[in-house]
């Protein structure tokens, strides 16, 4: 076994493709880990305080919420890429494993978007879409933007993310899925778009109302699940499994309130494509020739940094740049022009001949771009122009022109720290390493063990009850795999992905929601649940699986439920304004059905039931006078 992923990854290790994926694979992770901070910090007294708002025990939280915020951030636009990646690793690590969310809010993803994290640690975020790519290019600012090679990388930084991170999340999930009877009856997706509490608004009654059709997405997923690890990697195979996957995920995304989990899982197809997709539509976006030749001094680094920069955001290429001491000439517009009044402006030419100077080239550039042109015309109109003109001509005249000839080109130092990528892909300038196959085979193979103590501690054993009436040998054979699990999540993000089986659904036959009386006397809901059932915006995410996954299961547990009634009216309260000492809640609850089998209507049925009242709430000071039944499963 060991041989055979040795030579795969020795035939793969210097096949070089595109970086585009990859660059769009971070920016869009760096977005997800941005919303879920704007998440946090929105719902930041719901999660993290014992009391919201009324005993507020991380007074610091949203300072560190803010730190993350400005290294996902960073993430996202490629500045300083590996310290950006290793701190966003390390805020995932810590939020997730030593705060309230490691228990009570469980994302869904969390887990998902450590390993992913992980991996990221090791791959070339910096080649495309990066502030840490014109970094470099200007530490050589004499040097012309089209030396610049493609930067393409190598396809292992595609295949082993996708193998570990998608192939045996895939792989793992679907073993537990077997032992579902709704997921072996075909229903897996439809069940769950059913449920009143996980739903989207988006109505799709029609679509589940075809017993065939939720019975061909159901048995697909189980094979789509079995088969990627195995074939994805497949060049004829890849766009129909990234078709699959994607759609897959847009379906989770839309239908269901676990948004987050679903575009956690949907950003990972910028890696599934193929790699010729993103050749096509970089050639399709670019623009058949240059809309404009912009002409600089080629001995003043601030004019050559500034063109290295213009270039790096000209995504379309509609900009030429042309050396004003070597080019001039060959353009009769210019050649009247004196050298020395040349080299103290900027000037263009566009595809009519028209000749543009000093800031009305920089118009013309942000107009020519495309994306920038309302800043383009903005630099044009009265007073912002006359303005511009004067910082312009200040700056212009006073910049500090460095004659550089060949061999100051030559000798300029990147001085840039090399990313982990580079030193385990790069240093060897192309020549095969046996060090560095040998590092990552034996890598792949501890991460290939890890998940199989993962699947088969909790996908065979435990399912199959065989860690029940265990001897003690077994049972310490149990303990260590528990151990070597708990290590594996924490910092790899491996973990069992038993989501939304029958020990989930099964007798999941209540809906619990809160209403309370405003001053007129008048009976009004929580912005939580609707009077239909649904979880309603924002609650979703993080939200929606404190309630919905721990507050109310089918086996309703009466501390647990009442923490969160508690937590959720003094949120809400004070979300609303209400002065809690002087309302009282009504905990409400509502019969619903989940069968294994298909019911034709079942979620108009789900949503159209009545309501019952089964208790009372009210704040006194900071404690909560809770009126439930003990035995809700009962009622």
């Amino acid at each position: 076994m060991y041989q055979s992923l040795h030579a795969t990854i020795s035939r793969h290790y210097h096949t070089k493709v595109t970086s585009y994926g990859i660059g769009f694979f971070r920016f869009l992770f760096g977005l997800v880990t941005l919303q879920e901070i704007f998440f946090l910090l929105y719902f930041n007294h719901l999660i993290f305080d014992p009391i919201p708002y009324l005993d507020v025990e991380f007074p610091m939280i949203p300072f560190f919420l803010g730190l993350w915020a400005v290294v996902a951030g960073c993430l996202c636009i490629g500045y300083r890429c590996q310290q950006s990646v290793i701190a966003n690793y390390l805020f995932w690590i810590v939020f997730v494993n030593f705060t309230p969310m490691q228990r009570d809010f469980d994302g869904g993803f969390d887990i998902f978007m450590i390993g992913t994290n992980f991996f990221m640690l090791f791959m070339p975020l910096d080649k495309s879409f990066a502030i840490d790519l014109l970094r470099k290019k200007l530490q050589t600012p004499f040097q012309h933007y089209s030396q610049y090679r493609k930067q393409d990388v190598s396809i292992l930084a595609y295949t082993l993310p996708v193998t570990i991170c998608l192939g045996f999340l895939y792989f793992d999930s679907g073993i537990h899925k077997l032992f579902a009877e709704h997921w072996l009856n075909g229903l897996g997706a439809w069940l769950p778009a059913s449920m009143p509490y996980y739903i989207s608004p988006l109505n799709i009654t029609g679509l589940l109302n075809h017993e065939f059709l939720q019975k061909t997405i159901g048995y697909s997923i189980l094979v789509f699940q079995f088969a990627f690890v195995f074939l994805v990697h497949n060049a004829r195979l890849r766009p129909l499994f990234f078709i699959v996957g994607a759609g897959l995920h847009i379906g989770i995304t839309l239908t269901l309130n676990i948004y987050p989990f679903g575009i956690g899982m949907l950003i990972f197809y910028c890696l599934v494509a193929p790699f010729s997709w993103y050749r096509k539509i970089a050639t399709f976006i670019t623009a058949k020739s240059p809309a404009l030749t912009v002409f600089y001094d080629e001995q003043c680094p601030l004019c050559c940094r500034t063109i290295l920069t213009i270039n790096h955001f000209d995504i379309f290429k509609t900009i030429d740049f042309k050396g004003a001491q070597t080019h001039a000439a060959d353009f009769p517009a210019l050649s009247s022009i004196e050298p020395e009044t040349l080299m103290k402006d900027l000037y263009a030419l566009d595809n009519n001949h028209r000749l543009y100077d000093g800031v009305n080239t920089y118009a013309q550039i942000l107009i020519k771009m495309r994306y920038p042109m309302l800043a383009g015309y903005l630099l044009k109109t009265p007073g912002i122009h006359q303005l511009a003109r004067h910082y312009y001509r200040k700056i212009a005249d006073s910049r500090i022109r460095t004659p550089c000839d060949a061999h100051c080109i030559a000798t300029t130092a990147n001085n840039t720290p090399l990313s982990l990528y580079d030193r385990i892909f790069e240093c060897e300038a192309g020549k095969p390493t046996k060090r560095s196959v040998h590092r990552i085979s034996k890598i792949m193979l501890l991460l290939f063990l890890l998940q199989l103590n993962s699947s088969i501690h909790y996908g065979l054993f435990y399912r199959l009850d065989a860690l029940k009436n265990t001897t003690a040998i077994s049972s310490n054979i149990s303990a260590i795999s528990n151990s070597v699990i708990l290590f594996s999540t924490t910092f790899l993000g491996i973990t069992p992905h038993a989501l939304y089986l029958h020990d989930h659904f099964e007798g999941y036959n209540h809906l619990i929601a809160i209403t309370y009386q405003d001053p007129q006397g008048s009976e009004k809901w929580l912005p939580f649940i609707s009077p239909e059932g649904r979880m309603e915006s924002p609650n979703w995410g993080r939200v929606h699986s404190m309630w919905a996954n721990i507050a109310v299961t089918p086996n309703i547990d009466h501390q647990r439920l009442s923490k969160f009634i508690m937590k959720t009216t003094a949120f809400w309260g004070n979300k609303l304004g209400l002065d809690l000492d002087a309302t009282t809640f009504t905990i409400k609850l509502k019969k619903i059905i989940s069968p294994p089998y298909w019911v034709k209507d079942l979620l108009k049925s789900n949503l159209s039931g009545s309501w019952q009242n089964i208790g009372h709430a009210k704040w006194h000071k900071k404690t909560l006078d809770l009126n439930l039944p003990q035995n809700i499963n009962s009622l």
